[in-house]
């Protein structure tokens, strides 16, 4: 099964797509209106649009605010702990499960390590009843993403930082997966290259969420001006272990993968007598 995931409506309903993934906000910031012919995509803590906003931003112990200015970082990162930010997010999403039942949550998390000590975690943490700081960031993030279920009467898609490594996710982002399966039906793996001259490295990170996983996950490829032989090539491989393989952001160069890869399967196909 392929998939696209695209900015603009018309290609969610190009024959060629078994699945389409909208985004009705992304990490630019920028909104639009949920569509019906696909599943509405909101990037939940990458917001460029609030980098001058400090209140908003999240903090390294040395003040060092997680904005796209910043080494590591391409874009700008929300404090998950936001109060009225993280109620505008969970907005979104009811108004999006209002036009199709499915969602799919996408920079969900803090942004890496070191974050986030702003002042209202730091006493946050100190309030709750945790005595470990990542503890305290899992459940954070498990408490958003289990609100946000309760919006999403369908299917509840998660994407995940492309790293199986156990215990990883948890560390850098606040991503508890044994937890957040309780409330998500498939994560996406984003597994992102611009060339795909090689693919050992794409099984060698497939095979690993496979073993990590015990809910389903499809991988999203990159699309964008990369070579349709390669393309291909990397989405038979991702192909062999995801529920589906997504192209993110060229749907032409999707089609055209698609459209390549179905013209070589009918060409090896072979008739003889039964």
């Amino acid at each position: 099964m392929y998939g696209v995931v695209t900015r603009n409506e018309d290609e969610t309903e190009w024959s060629e797509f078994d699945r389409a993934f909208y985004e009705v906000k992304d990490v630019t910031g920028r909104a639009a209106e949920p569509v019906d012919s696909a599943v509405n995509m909101v990037s939940c803590f990458g917001d460029n649009a609030v980098e001058s906003e400090q209140e908003l931003l999240s903090f390294d112990d040395e003040g060092t605010a997680a904005t796209r200015n910043e080494p590591y970082f391409d874009w700008t990162y929300v404090c998950p702990t936001h109060d009225r930010y993280r109620e505008g997010l969970l907005d979104i999403i009811e108004d999006a499960a209002a036009v199709t039942d499915d969602v799919r949550l996408d920079d969900v998390g803090f942004p890496r390590e070191e974050y986030c000590h702003c002042d209202r975690c730091e006493r946050r943490f100190e309030e709750s009843e945790f005595e470990d700081w990542g503890e305290w960031r899992n459940d954070v993030i498990t408490s958003f993403v289990a609100a946000a279920r309760e919006r999403v009467p369908g299917n509840l898609y998660l994407t995940l930082y492309p790293d199986p490594y156990p215990g990883h996710l948890e560390a850098r982002s606040g991503i508890a997966i044994d937890d957040l399966s309780e409330h998500v039906d498939e994560f996406v793996v984003p597994i992102y290259d611009m060339a795909y001259s090689t693919t050992y490295w794409l099984e060698i990170l497939a095979k690993g969420f496979r073993d990590r996983l015990s809910t389903p996950f499809s991988i999203e490829l990159y699309a964008v001006d990369v070579d349709i032989d390669a393309l291909a090539k990397a989405a038979e491989v991702a192909a062999e272990y995801g529920e589906s393989v997504l192209f993110g952001y060229d749907a032409s160069n999707a089609r055209a993968t698609i459209r390549r890869m179905s013209a070589d399967a009918r060409d090896g196909q072979s008739f003889g007598p039964d």
